[in-house]
């Protein structure tokens, strides 16, 4: 109940534009079950490594059995194990192929290329190696920077080319052009809706006016 309050509130501070910090820990409800899609999730800090507790006799009896059948060793597994999770954590916010969001890997570890080498192709093809060990000042820079392209039109040509290029910013003036053609086809088409329903509403009383 506690969760389904939270997450509600949640959603709603996203709904009205005043955007809200969603806490929760790995391994659980929200961070398997839950999707943060589109303004519901743009940024997600994982802080560090999901492992597993090792303490568990359960937990020690697979990787006994591992160790025998398979040859695996305990800390391979663990390590796998660790960064599935962490995949799993950060993919909360990219639910479609129109969605976007940054994934911010708050540990040192993930830099290292036996962890990283872990995760999967989707996000390890834009980890880029200029953006690992950064500072907090340096991450928020990288941020603003991805936020504000990413906010921007694509020309035609370059999206069929598969480059995400960025044309000229857009300048106020440009956006509030855009608004108004936006709400001037959007009445338009309101309009259009209601001389259809107009329309339809003549015909069936000139078919019930019809004298027989």
């Amino acid at each position: 109940v506690e969760t389904t309050l939270a997450l509600d509130n949640y959603r709603r501070a996203c709904d009205c534009g005043r955007g809200a910090v969603f806490l929760s820990v790995a391994r659980g409800k929200v961070s398997e079950g839950i999707d943060f899609d589109r303004h519901y999730g743009r940024c997600v800090v994982l802080f560090g490594i999901p492992f597993q507790y090792t303490k568990s006799y359960i937990l020690l009896a697979r990787l006994e059995y591992l160790r025998r059948t398979f040859k695996i060793r305990e800390d391979e597994f663990l390590a796998f194990d660790a960064l599935r999770q962490a995949s799993q954590c950060v993919g909360r916010v990219i639910r479609s192929k129109v969605d976007y969001g940054i994934m911010i890997f708050a540990d040192k570890r993930y830099s290292n290329q036996s962890k990283r080498s872990k995760l999967p192709p989707w996000i390890t093809q834009f980890l880029e190696e200029a953006n690992a060990n950064l500072s907090t000042e340096e991450a928020v820079n990288v941020c603003k920077s991805f936020l504000k392209s990413i906010a921007q039109p694509i020309s035609t040509s370059t999206a069929l080319s598969g480059k995400l290029q960025i044309s000229t910013l857009l300048t106020e003036e440009d956006l509030k052009t855009r608004a108004k053609s936006m709400r001037e086809a959007r009445e338009a088409k309101e309009n259009d809706i209601s001389d259809d329903e107009h329309e339809t509403g003549m015909g069936n009383d000139r078919k019930r006016m019809r004298p027989y």
